[in-house]
């Protein structure tokens, strides 16, 4: 269905079909000309066969009269083609006084007129003495003549039979060459996503193709500049919005630390968590900005296992929970992947947080750094459907847990992945465990 949806299997489709008519076409009406010659021919031997057999049958029975002999049924001598072609000499009442070998001797089922006739045995000529005493009726056989039809057709249509599967093949050729430019372009398109908005390089296409890679590039130019404001708008804003945030939640720990136990002291710690609180989400909602700007995009490349250990070693130093995630693998191997640094460990924080944070208490959070550069993050956890899953990946989508948070971190890191070309897959239980949960960072094997 594929190839009959492309622009070539239409081409293709419907040029093999018309030539394939067009050939049944001229194939029929070959055959319907074949079979109004072939009547003429036969109709010419049945003719010249009949007026041939006249003289020849008056002198059979005048030689018979003259030697005083009884009027005998018998035959003339057999002519060429004679199991096909046979005859009767009558007389003016009809009575058969001479036949070929072939031919029965019950009369004819044809008049006794001069000229062609349809018989039951097929069709037949009638030629008569000048005295019209005389008839001579000659019949071609009507499978006969059907036979040679149908094998002059066979004639005609094998040979199509042999040429429509070149000529498909020949329609291939010249649709492939001649769609060749398409498909370059359709392939270049098909490469611009949010990681390459490099223009398309210019090629050599036909007049009917060069608005459209005109018109790409274009918009491309105009997605450049869009992604590069956007970029641009989210690192200002990040400090804008960090400082006063910063500052608000200084002043009201610096309060704290002036006020003593009273109503005073509680509505402060009040807004001291209801600063945190946002200063959280602001970062969640600055790094969902940055992932839909495309930060993730770059040509450049990391070291997974340095940027893991450089997130691994900022949660110890600032988490409570420090002392519960441990990690496994070759630390010290380098595995070069593309993308951003800084993009992968927002990613790598994100997965981690949500880990210590929806995570049973008490246990472990294990970090795996595979071979393949592939990073998996299991904790404990009740085990969630199918459905619950897919419900994660939406924006502001939270499972079933009394914990704070916002709802964005999967939504932030399975985003900023697809610009690195790597997926997030989502597990639970987790492979080889009864419960838990995991998320697997899936980088694409390396060229």
């Amino acid at each position: 269905m594929r190839g009959i949806n492309s622009l070539a299997g239409q081409l293709m489709l419907w040029i093999a079909g018309t030539i394939t008519l067009l050939w049944l076409v001229a194939v029929a009406f070959g055959a319907f000309v074949m079979r109004e010659e072939f009547g003429e021919i036969f109709d010419g031997v049945l003719q010249e066969t009949a007026e041939r057999l006249v003289p020849l049958a008056l002198d059979d029975l005048l030689a018979q009269a003259k030697a005083g002999a009884a009027l005998r049924r018998g035959s003339l001598p057999a002519e060429p083609g004679e199991g096909n072609l046979t005859y009767q000499v009558r007389d003016g009442a009809g009575n058969v006084l001479l036949h070929s070998h072939a031919a029965a001797e019950k009369a004819f089922d044809a008049p006794l007129e001069t000229g062609f006739s349809e018989g039951r045995d097929g069709r037949v000529y009638t030629a008569s003495d000048e005295d019209g005493t005389i008839f001579v009726q000659v019949v071609y056989s009507a499978d006969e003549r059907q036979e040679a039809v149908m094998e002059g057709s066979l004639a005609l249509l094998l040979p199509v039979l042999l040429i429509v599967p070149v000529t498909l093949l020949a329609v291939w050729f010249v649709v492939r060459r001649v769609l060749s430019p398409v498909e370059a372009l359709r392939a270049a398109i098909g490469e611009k996503d949010g990681g390459n908005l490099a223009p398309i390089e210019e090629v050599t296409l036909p007049r009917e193709l060069k608005p459209i890679q005109r018109s790409v590039n274009l918009l491309l130019a105009r997605l450049r500049a869009v992604i590069d404001a956007e970029r641009e708008f989210t690192s200002n804003s990040a400090h804008e919005l960090r400082t006063p945030l910063a500052g608000a939640l200084a002043q009201t720990q610096l309060l704290l630390s002036e006020l003593r136990d009273g109503p005073a002291e509680t509505r402060a710690r009040q807004i001291e968590a209801a600063l945190q609180r946002l200063t959280k989400l602001t970062e969640k909602l600055l790094q969902l900005a940055r992932a839909e700007a495309g930060v993730g995009v770059t040509e450049a490349t990391f070291d997974v296992a340095d940027v893991v250990n450089l997130v691994v070693t900022d949660f110890q130093r600032a988490s409570e929970d420090a002392t519960r995630i441990r990690l496994h693998g070759n630390v010290s191997a380098v595995l070069l992947r593309a993308g951003n640094a800084d993009t992968f460990a927002i990613v790598l924080r994100n997965l981690v947080e949500n880990a210590l944070l929806h995570g049973r208490d008490g246990e472990p959070v294990d970090i795996h750094i595979a071979p393949t550069g592939n990073v998996r993050i299991v904790n404990a956890a009740p085990v969630m459907s199918a459905n619950e899953l897919a419900a994660l990946r939406k924006r502001f989508s939270r499972g079933k847990t009394l914990a704070a948070g916002s709802g964005l971190g999967l939504s932030i890191a399975e985003r900023l992945l697809s610009q690195m070309r790597a997926s997030l897959v989502l597990s639970s239980p987790a492979p080889g465990r009864s419960d838990g949960f995991q998320a697997e960072i899936v980088f694409p094997l390396p060229d």
